[in-house]
This record gives C-alpha cells, sequence and structure tokens, in this order.
C-alpha cells in the first residue's frame, strides 16, 4: 500500500450506535462489504476489495454520530506539539493501534475535530478518487482567519481562495450567503484546484447559532441523484439536494443513524 504525504486526508471512519445498522446503509448505498476487527468493535469497509473507511460501534453513547477524517503525519508527536503552540487542543494524545500505526485526535481553533494518523502496516485508503470512496474533505467553521492560520502552520497548506459557488463543497445557501472559499494543497505543490486535497468553508448566519464546527467529507459516487435517492430508501436524510457545481454533481445527506456526509458525481461521470 503506497504511503500518503505528510499532510494529506488518509482515512475516515464514521461512529454509530448500531454498528449492524450501519453496515447495512453503507453496504446498500455504497456496495460496500465489510471485515470485522478482531474482537473489536468496528468493521472494515471495502469497495472492489480494497481499503476505503471503517465503521466503528460508540463506545459512550454521549460521543456524536459522525464521520472523522485523519491526515497523514511523518512525525505524530511533532504535529500534536504545533497543535498546541497554533492554538488548536489536543483531545487524545497519541495511542498505538497495534501494528497498523499511531493516531491522536485533536480540535482545531474553532473546535472542529479531525484525526491524525502516523502509518505502521496500514497507511490508511487503498482506493480514493473512485465511485464508492473518499474523495475530499472540508472544514466549515465561523472563524476563518484564524483557521487558515492554524492549518497553514500545522501542516504547511497553501490556500486558494474562491468564490464559494465555484468550490466542491459550496453549498448554495452558504453562497448566497457571500461567503468565501479556501482549497488547500500540500506544502510543496503549486496551489490550485488541481492540487487540492481539502478545502475550508465558511458557517454564515444562514444556518443555526448551535451548529459546531465540523469537518464533512466526500465519497464519489457515479450517479448522485440515485445515490440520494438509495440514502433516503435506506431510512436516511437528503440535507442539501443534488445541485450542479464545476466539479460535477454534489449532495449532503445523511444516514439512517443521523451521521452527515457528502457525495459527488464527478464532471467527467456527469451525462
Amino acid at each position: 500500500m503506497a504511503a500518503f504525504a505528510h499532510s494529506a486526508p488518509c482515512w475516515v471512519d464514521v461512529q454509530l450506535s448500531d454498528l449492524e445498522a450501519g453496515k447495512r446503509f453503507y453496504g446498500g448505498l455504497f456496495g460496500w462489504t465489510f471485515r470485522a476487527g478482531d474482537g473489536m468493535p468496528f468493521a472494515d469497509a471495502y469497495s472492489d476489495g480494497r481499503l476505503v473507511a471503517a465503521l466503528a460501534a460508540k463506545q459512550d453513547g454521549r460521543m456524536p454520530t459522525t464521520w472523522g477524517v485523519y491526515f497523514s503525519t511523518d512525525d505524530i508527536r511533532a504535529t500534536v506539539a504545533l497543535i498546541r503552540t497554533a492554538g488548536g487542543q489536543v483531545i487524545t494524545d497519541p495511542v498505538r493501534a497495534g501494528r497498523a500505526g499511531v493516531l491522536a485526535q485533536a480540535a482545531d481553533p474553532g473546535g472542529a475535530v479531525f484525526g491524525l494518523w502516523q502509518a505502521g502496516d496500514r497507511a490508511g485508503f487503498e482506493k480514493q478518487n473512485e465511485p464508492g470512496a473518499f474523495c475530499w474533505t472540508e472544514v466549515y467553521t465561523r472563524q476563518p482567519e484564524r483557521v487558515d492560520a492554524f492549518y497553514e502552520e500545522v501542516f504547511g497548506f497553501l490556500g486558494t481562495d474562491l468564490d464559494l459557488g465555484g468550490a466542491p463543497g459550496g453549498d448554495p445557501g452558504a453562497a448566497e450567503a457571500g461567503a468565501d472559499f479556501r482549497m488547500w494543497s500540500p506544502a510543496g505543490t503549486e496551489p490550485g484546484p488541481d492540487t487540492a486535497i481539502g478545502g475550508r468553508s465558511v458557517i454564515t448566519d444562514a444556518f443555526p447559532e448551535m451548529l459546531p464546527s465540523y469537518f464533512l467529507s466526500y465519497f464519489a459516487v457515479a450517479d448522485c441523484v440515485r445515490a440520494a435517492d438509495t440514502a433516503v430508501r435506506l431510512g436516511g436524510r437528503i440535507s442539501a439536494p443534488p445541485f450542479d457545481i464545476p466539479y460535477g454533481r454534489m449532495a449532503v445527506l445523511q444516514d439512517d443513524q443521523g451521521a452527515a456526509f457528502a457525495v459527488l458525481q464527478p464532471t467527467e461521470l456527469l451525462p
């Protein structure tokens, strides 16, 4: 399995109250198959036989039902130290996950939670940017200036500012409110859409005041409209119905337990 560049999104997992129900939902939506963890309350998800994500049973009912994204790091302890000095919060100090690698959890200055992963035997995704697999992530925040500076310091991201309507994660309500969007490219690349691996959007007044900062992760699909309809048939909800953007057609969905995610039908797969 290929190693991931430092700061690249390399993994996603979802915390669920009912693991078996989650397997039925995502198996029906994305065609995923699952392999249970060895004596552990989680299941690895596979698309076309390649590792794409994990579903985990919540160990505490107070935990949010949510998708989490992990960024690759070559030195997790150094990254944790940078998070603290840059104004973030370390939620879980580095802990070894057997021979697979070392993980930690943190929050940016706006409160959005993300993970860190230093690979051991497991690098992360075996499939991405293809139907049934992760393709994009973005953070929604009310503090864009602080958050931009944080990710640039911690991960070395290089930003490209765009009108929100032209960004992969742009949603119509925020675009109407005039919010901006920043794409992130890894250090050492020419910043822009061709190298971007994630982005930052703004939580505007169009959203409820109690909505916290959060990461929204995207999965590529062959047919966005069909995916949205299938999610509803499986007990999920549509938060933002399918709409076209310069990079394809997207929708924001919730699974049957309330975890939010987005689907994107890339431009090359549009009719």
